[in-house]
């Protein structure tokens, strides 16, 4: 009788290892800083004046497939801090990581590296804003946190919104 159980329980271990031939897989390869600028158009004046910025923040992710389930992610910031109308710095970050993804369906890929990615680099490129932005001799930019769940959503649900548009457009013509 423990035979049979045991036969039971090895097959049944069999059958689960070949479910999961293909297991799901997300690795950080590597981060790293694959640009950075800062520019200073209103030196030395901005410095003489009372420093009350207004502050412009652009995010914009980019992606490419490097290899069999390897892709680079690239998080770009641009800070652009105005003082009286006149810009006192632009600072740019490119902040990028290599992320090994697999075994995951396509819409899981595409919000890991969509969404997940980007938050994962943020940290990094926040960090990279503040310092630059100090050694600039202005007080470092601390960004605010960014949802980027809640940005990758949004970026979807517009693309559907114009996907129906079109997609309407093309059944009223049909029909």
């Amino acid at each position: 009788m423990a035979e049979s159980t045991n036969a039971d329980a090895s097959g049944a271990n069999g059958q689960a290892a070949g479910e999961n031939a293909n297991p799901q897989q997300f690795t950080i390869q590597k981060i790293y800083l694959k640009d950075s600028s800062v520019e200073t158009p209103g030196a030395p004046e901005v410095f003489t004046q009372s420093w009350k910025p207004e502050a412009k923040v652009e995010l914009n992710t980019r992606r490419s497939t490097i290899g069999e389930g390897l892709y680079e992610v690239v998080l770009t910031v641009t800070v652009t801090a105005t003082v009286e109308e006149r810009t006192a710095y632009l600072c740019e970050v490119h902040q990028a990581g290599l992320f090994t993804v697999a075994g995951f369906e396509d819409n899981a890929t595409d919000q890991l590296l969509g969404a997940y990615c980007p938050g994962v680099l943020f940290a990094y490129a926040r960090e990279a804003v503040s310092d630059l932005t100090g050694k600039a001799g202005f007080p470092p930019m601390t960004l605010s946190p960014v949802n980027f769940d809640a940005l990758y959503a949004r970026q979807r649900q517009q693309e559907a919104a114009g996907a129906e548009a079109t997609g309407g457009e093309e059944t009223d013509t049909a029909g």
